[in-house]
């Protein structure tokens, strides 16, 4: 059987069929209007931003969170140009984010001039394909679409939608829901491992005595079998900032973070054997392999460019891979005590403690007296960092108990991205908090999007690192022992700000005032924002512990 539809609602359709509930963006008056009218027939709910770079991160931050391919729409021309940035963030942090522009039909181009430019080439480098939607088969391109944006690793596809092709009447086959809502073809599942890698693989594992296990952004959708796999082995955990959460912070065998830094050096250098799972280099600082330790690489697929060749390297679905040398049996030979962990542990905390301060609240005493808070009030939020200086402290201080908890861009490392993330969260999961963590510089970025939070009612804590400065960049320049220039702005108020916008804003200035801070705000209904003084004069040597 088939039926008659409008390419904008066989779209819409597909992307229902696909667990996709909203849309985010910022419309034209083309195209985009016909995909509104669509998807609200579809009981799609169109959240309306105010820059279509947000839209994009809110999209890329839902399809993080929930695994079902986010979509933000926009108009041609500047909406497309306005989003560049967002969509360098999905395909950099691997989210599959299908970019939904208007575009120019080729008659229009034989006289129009206003607002074209070559749409597709301007995100050919950034996105995985392109389509106009304009084939014989459109429902065939928009289900190849989805299962590529879903293939790791993951990351935006670009359909450039004209309002003629939008309105343009198809007939479709009629196929049952239930196979259409299956979760798409991921890279690996057409066959298990390689059984002679995994047979090497094994024996390698069974020769290591402190094996250290590092959790990568691909490690995220296959938490319960890492778990089975870490409990087995007895090993010591490592993670990056976007696969936090995958073991537990709680967990004692987790001893801190994974950026390619020096801060993990001491617990690498303790172990025999690295073992990366998930791990995608995107993730790793500008900086080469430093560690001597030998490493074996589960992999859900092939990057061409690596910081370090391993020994093993197996590729394939990370489920499959863990629970086939699980079958393998004999796994935990491991010679790490609880108290050699927690020595690590404790000493990777000493070494990103911040100095004390002056004036204002130490970062790291943020993310701690907000934990604190949190427990108090009985929530396990998640939380969304921004890209800056206080990430480090919060990266470290603030436990993360479940995979995906952590929405950060560690891949592009753009500002801006923890609001737009912390609101798509929050609507998604309105029944608890979630903790922006966002520098000044990154906010002013993003703005307006505190208005979406107050439009929304999001439960969103927007906690401001207020310290006047592009602090990392002011960090590397003073390195250079050059004066302090283009770095630096007057203190900004951005608690009256949020209060003029009707949400709730506090200012903070010591560590008493946080707390109380942190518990009206968890007691809100609806956004609020705690705009904390904070003296930047630590950052340069928790970056060195960092980093070195």
């Amino acid at each position: 059987m088939s039926e008659a539809i409008t390419i904008a609602q066989l779209l819409v359709r597909k992307l229902g069929q696909k667990g996709v509930k909203k849309i985010f963006g910022l419309p034209g008056g083309g195209s985009s209007l016909d995909v509104i009218a669509a998807a609200s027939a579809q009981q799609i709910e169109f959240i309306l931003t105010k820059t279509e770079n947000a839209a994009v991160m809110m999209a890329g931050a839902l399809s993080e969170t929930t695994g079902v391919p986010g979509v933000a729409l926009m108009t041609k021309g500047p909406g497309l140009t306005n989003s560049a940035n967002g969509v360098a963030y999905a395909s950099l942090d691997r989210a599959p984010v299908v970019v939904l522009t208007d575009g120019f039909t080729p008659k229009q181009l034989s006289y129009i001039t206003h607002q074209v430019f070559d749409q597709k080439a301007v995100l050919a480098p950034i996105v995985k394909a392109v389509s106009r939607l304009e084939s014989e088969d459109p429902e065939a391109e928009i289900e190849a679409l989805l299962i590529l944006a879903c293939t790791e690793p993951m990351g935006p596809v670009h359909i450039e939608l004209t309002s003629e092709t939008a309105r343009k009447t198809v007939s479709v086959r009629s196929v049952d829901p239930a196979c259409e809502a299956r979760r798409p073809t991921q890279a690996g599942e057409l066959g298990v491992s390689p059984v002679e890698q995994i047979q090497t693989l094994s024996v390698r594992l069974k020769k290591a005595r402190k094996p250290i296990v590092v959790l990568g952004l691909e490690a995220r959708a296959h938490d319960a079998s890492i778990r089975n796999f870490v409990d087995a082995l007895g090993c010591a955990v490592l993670a990056t900032y976007k696969a936090k959460g995958v073991i537990p912070d709680s967990d004692p065998r987790v001893v801190g973070i994974f950026t390619g830094g020096s801060l993990e050096q001491e617990a690498i250098a303790a172990s025999d054997l690295m073992i990366l799972i998930g791990m995608d280099p995107v993730e790793l600082i500008l900086q080469p392999w430093r560690y001597t330790t030998p490493v074996v690489d589960i992999a859900a697929c092939v990057h061409p460019v690596h910081y370090v060749e391993p020994e093993v390297r197996v590729v394939g679905t990370l489920t499959d891979t863990l629970n086939a040398l699980l079958s393998s049996g004999d796994l935990e030979q491991s010679d790490w005590s609880m108290s050699s962990l927690a020595a690590l542990r404790e000493s990777a905390w000493s070494q990103l403690a911040y100095l004390p301060v002056k004036y204002g609240v130490a970062p790291d005493r943020v993310a701690q007296l907000a934990a604190l808070c949190c427990r108090e009030a009985e929530v396990k939020p998640m939380f969304s960092i921004d890209a800056g200086a206080h990430m480090f402290s919060v990266a470290g201080f603030f436990p993360a108990e479940r995979a995906g908890d952590v929405l950060i861009s560690n891949g592009l490392a753009t500002m801006a991205f923890a609001l737009p993330a912390a609101i798509s969260a929050a609507v998604q999961h309105r029944h608890a908090p979630v903790l922006s963590f966002t520098g000044d510089g990154g906010l002013m970025m993003c703005l307006g999007e505190l208005c979406t939070a107050v439009e929304q009612q999001a439960k969103v804590i927007v906690i401001v690192f207020n310290d006047s400065a592009l602090s990392l960049i002011d960090i590397k320049q003073q390195s250079r022992s050059m004066k302090p220039e283009g770095v630096r702005w007057r203190h900004h108020d951005f608690a009256a700000t949020m209060t003029a916008l009707g949400g709730l804003g506090i200012r903070v200035a010591s560590e008493q005032a946080f707390i109380e801070g942190m518990q009206q705000a968890l007691a809100h209904e609806g956004p609020s924002l705690l705009d904390v003084s904070i003296d930047p004069s630590g950052y340069p040597e928790q970056l060195k512990a960092m980093r070195g």
